[in-house]
């Protein structure tokens, strides 16, 4: 059985994006990279909603990776790999292999697919990743906060959801950026 893991950079505010939908503040250096790499191999299948897998989606094409770090290179290799899952009622084709679409996101679907899986999962999104909390599918957070509060944008998690969480691990990089794992107790 694979565990639903919610995975995310976030400022130390609790935002994804900025109030202008900016995410430049979260960009990895190579250790963080590395640390992502390390978490993606883990994962057989990433759930996204329909702006995360767009902005995911750029891992499809070699052209720009060309001059970038091997540990860049790398994850892009690992994204490919992975078999994923867009919830979207608005799009039409994917644009990446090993990709499918779901017109709505179905918690008996999930729940199968994680007992189905080897590997993990990870889920990828707010909008989704909020539906998933909420009905007790997510097992774990892993999140790395930023050293930067940006004042307000996207939160990184669901308003109105009550959760205890277990402290598995945590790291802190020179950058400053620190990762915090945590097991969901009251997962259903």
């Amino acid at each position: 059985m694979g565990r639903l893991i919610y995975a995310a950079n976030m400022s130390l505010d609790g935002f994804l994006e900025d109030e202008t939908g900016s995410f430049d503040w979260s960009v990895p250096d190579e250790a963080v990279h590395a640390f992502w790499n390390e978490h993606e191999r883990g994962v057989g299948t990433s759930l996204y909603g329909r702006r995360m897998y767009e902005t995911m989606a750029v891992w499809e094409n070699d052209d720009w990776l060309a001059g970038e770090p091997a540990v860049v290179r790398e994850y892009a290799e690992i994204w490919r790999a992975g078999d994923k899952i867009v919830y979207s009622s608005s799009l039409t084709e994917v644009s990446t292999t090993r990709t499918r679409i779901e017109r709505s996101f179905d918690p008996e679907v999930v729940r199968r697919l994680k007992d189905a899986s080897d590997a993990n999962l990870s889920i990828g999104g707010p909008g989704v990743a909020a539906e998933a909390f909420r009905h007790g599918l997510v097992d774990e957070c892993v999140l790395l906060v930023c050293p930067v509060l940006v004042g307000g944008g996207k939160p990184a998690l669901p308003r109105g959801v009550r959760l205890d969480l277990e402290l598995l691990d945590h790291r802190r990089f020179d950058n400053g950026v620190v990762h915090v794992r945590h097991a969901v107790r009251n997962a259903a």
